[in-house]
């Protein structure tokens, strides 16, 4: 049969251009193979968090012999070993370190914030160095942050009134009048309220944190009122309160008290501190659990965190604890009085100890979380429940 004109042309035209596919998928396919190990080669490792304790000192009172003067630095994920002692201000007038009151951290400024009875400082955390110190009129005591971190509300050292703080600058942007004695401060989670302690008062204050302004007050609890804690969701506070071992809860949308409860099975006195026995409480991050100080007998009181507010445990310690702190998984309960405790086993798993193997204790501690030496993530000081 006689072939077409072009007929072998064509055919090998056709074979050729096979052939060049064939030749060609390869090629590409190496291509694309190697264009992926060059995206992947070049694209940046994810940085690894490290998880700190910041521990500021002296942190009970203006004793030396807790822990020197700084902010002392713990590994956390290394059982908690020193790291560093970073070199802070903050001194009476005669040149002696002066009394810690509170810390507090800024995220988004990259800063921890370490107040005492006569001034506030700003430290920058990736250069440990001080960024500014100031003097407050009424001196300073146990401040809280803004979530959005520019925000401060900064209590007179036990004064009738509270400064509101730009985080950047230090400057009062407002001053808050309540009763006589200004103290321990929580702002809220959501951002919307501020919980003032005014410790010559049964009362629990509300601030409105756009206004700036009170705008409620939760009780009157059985005495005055000492440490509170509140859950995530800004509906409860459980609070200490003068002469009680144990703790009350009030409602924070009706105002109204609603539990009265008492340590059981331990006697209780004067203390060394504080004038009250339960100075220090802290609700579990996961809101299942209360952790309630007893600085009569030395020990930690656990309770269930729903009523009837079921007594759990007790924890003996080695010092008197007035404040208590949790890492932000909850894993470990930090006292005041230097120990680290397993929150799930209830034991002690190793107690905090300076650059010279001399024990730590303070009551101002907070853990902070680093990445590429800035700061990603930071806990609180007063024990606030996890679920928003």
């Amino acid at each position: 049969m006689p072939r077409r004109p072009g007929s072998n042309f064509t055919a090998i035209n056709i074979m050729n251009s096979k052939i060049a596919t064939l030749v060609l998928i390869p090629a590409a396919a190496i291509f694309i193979f190697a264009s992926a190990c060059n995206s992947t080669k070049n694209k940046p490792k994810t940085a690894e968090i490290k998880r700190y304790l910041y521990v500021a000192v002296p942190g009970i009172r203006d004793y030396l012999g807790y822990g020197g003067h700084g902010i002392l630095v713990f590994d956390i994920d290394n059982d908690h070993r020193f790291v560093k002692r970073i070199v802070t201000k903050g001194f009476h007038p005669g040149g002696n370190p002066s009394n810690v009151k509170g810390v507090a951290v800024s995220v988004p400024l990259n800063s921890i914030f370490i107040s005492t009875i006569e001034s506030l400082q700003r430290i920058d955390l990736t250069t440990d160095k001080l960024v500014w110190e100031k003097t407050f009129e009424g001196g300073c005591d146990r401040m809280s942050i803004s979530p959005d971190g520019k925000t401060m509300y900064l209590p007179s050292f036990e004064k009738g009134f509270w400064n509101v703080v730009d985080c950047v600058t230090g400057d009062v942007i407002k001053t808050i009048d309540v009763y006589k004695r200004a103290h321990n401060t929580i702002y809220g989670p959501a951002g919307k309220y501020v919980y003032l302690d005014d410790i010559a008062s049964p009362l629990l204050y509300v601030a409105d944190a756009t206004k700036h302004e009170l705008v409620n007050k939760i009780g009157p609890f059985d005495n005055f009122v000492r440490p509170f804690t509140i859950n995530g969701k800004e509906t409860l506070a459980y609070v200490t309160v003068d002469s009680l071992l144990g703790f009350e809860v009030g409602d924070l949308i009706t105002g109204k008290k609603m539990a009265h409860v008492e340590v059981e099975g331990w006697e209780t006195g004067p203390v060394r501190r504080h004038g009250n026995p339960s100075h220090g409480i802290a609700l579990t991050p996961d809101e299942k659990e209360i952790w309630l100080a007893d600085g009569y007998n030395m020990r930690l009181h656990v309770f269930s965190a729903a009523s009837p507010y079921q007594q759990l445990t007790t924890i003996p310690l080695s010092d008197m604890p007035g404040w208590i702190s949790f890492s932000i998984d909850g894993k470990y309960v930090y006292p005041s009085s230097g120990e680290v405790i397993e929150a799930n086993t209830r034991k002690i798993i190793t107690r905090l100890q300076d650059e010279f193997h001399d024990n730590v204790a303070s009551e101002k501690m907070v853990e902070i979380d680093l990445a590429d030496n800035k700061a990603v993530k930071a806990g609180n000081q007063f024990g606030i429940g996890g679920i928003r």
